[in-house]
Order: structure tokens, then sequence, then C-alpha cells
């Protein structure tokens, strides 16, 4: 009995082979494009209703419905960056748990310390913890570091350059010629769409560079990295 598989059932026994694996460019695109949209909606609370939540449930309490709309609408815009089948549901578990810690982290550390110091600590603390349940799925332990690295230098540009934009957008209504032609109202709509739009492209770019870095030596039929040694 030959107990060698031949390479074509080698082939079929992992299903999940390179051949659907997006290439790197591929996953970047996917997470720009897919965060992007996801974003536009996550911002929408703030965007359209950010005054009403303010009174009503308070500055965490909007950042946390913000939250739900993310995880909410991720698998739809986001799944096609895992690899294999059944990834609508897959991500939900991963991304839903990843994204909550990013979030608690996120708030924590703005309404701690504030401005731009309190950003910058937020996001460093959001994508610390996003990037452990990231690899911690994908038992990647030695690629928590560069996904750590991505994740924040991508969503940190995202977020600077967004807000950068949404503030020269609102300092148009000191001009008098901008100020007759458009409401004060709809230059604070267009500023904090375009800081959820940039945000998005950011943040998106890299989780797609951190899905694809995560499992590039995945294999879905054991659940542990190539060469590895671990066990179930």
């Amino acid at each position: 009995m030959n107990e060698n598989p031949s390479p074509q059932r080698a082939e079929s026994a992992h299903p999940h082979s390179a051949v659907d694996s997006p290439s790197l460019l591929s996953s970047i695109l996917r997470g720009a494009i897919g965060f992007t949209l996801l974003s536009i909606a996550g911002f929408a609370p703030w965007v359209l209703a950010g005054r009403y939540f303010y009174r009503s449930i308070g500055e965490a309490g909007l950042y946390a419905v913000c939250a739900v709309v993310f995880i909410a609408l991720s698998a739809p815009l986001l799944h096609r960056l895992l690899r294999g089948r059944r990834t609508f549901w897959r991500f939900y578990k991963i991304f839903g748990l990843a994204f909550a810690g990013y979030s608690v982290a996120w708030t924590v550390g703005w309404m701690l310390i504030g401005g731009h110091t309190g950003s910058l600590v937020g996001l460093l603390a959001g994508s610390v913890v996003m990037a452990i349940v990231l690899t911690a799925f994908f038992r990647a332990w030695p690629k928590l570091l560069p996904v750590i690295a991505i994740l924040f230098i991508a969503n940190a540009a995202g977020y600077f350059i967004g807000g950068w934009i949404e503030g020269e957008i609102g300092g148009l209504r000191n001009l008098d010629v901008v100020r007759d032609l458009i409401s004060r109202g709809t230059l604070s709509t267009v500023g904090k769409t375009l800081w959820g739009v940039f945000y998005g492209l950011g943040f998106g770019a890299g989780l797609g560079a951190s899905f694809h870095l995560l499992q590039r030596d995945f294999d879905d039929a054991t659940g542990i990295l190539s060469g590895s040694h671990s066990t179930r």
C-alpha cells in the first residue's frame, strides 16, 4: 500500500491551499475598501446624531453605539479577508472580540488623557489588544509584534490624517464666501464623514495586511502555523 499520497490527494486534503489565499495587495485592497464603507457606517451615529447621544447616553455611550455598528456590519464587508469556507460567521467570531477590545482600550485611553496624546495612547492600546486577539486566533504568536506595528501605524495614519482634514474643513466656516454657500451643519457633516473615510482607508489597509501575514503560514486543516510543534 502506497503511504505517500499523490499531489492531487495532498491538495484535496488541504482545500484552503495557496490557490485560494489572496495576495498581499488583494488583502490590503479588500481591507481598505471594505473597512472604509464600514467606517462611514460606524461614524454615522456621531455624524448624524452625535448631540443626541451625548445628551442621552454620554460620550462613552456614543462610542459604544459606534462600536456596535462596526461589529454588526463587519462580516458582510470584510469576511473575505479570511480564507477558506464558512468565513462569514468565523469572521464575526474573531473580529467581534478583537474590535470590542480595541474599542474599550481606545475609549479608556482617550477619556483618561484626552487630546492628541490620549488618541495616540488609545490607538496603541487598541492595536495591541486587537493584535493579541488575532494572533491568538491563528496561534501565530511569533507574528505578534509585526501585527501590532502594522495595525498601529496604519490605524494612526488614517485617524490623524482624517482628523486633520476634518479640522481644515471645519475652518472653512470662517470664510465669508463659504459661509454664504454652505451651512455650518453641512460642513460639519462633510468633515466628520471624511474623517471616517480616511480612518477606514488606513485601518482597513492595516487589517488586510495583518490578516494576510497571519494566514500566510497557517494550516487550516490543523489550526497551527506550518512548521510549528504545537499540538491541539
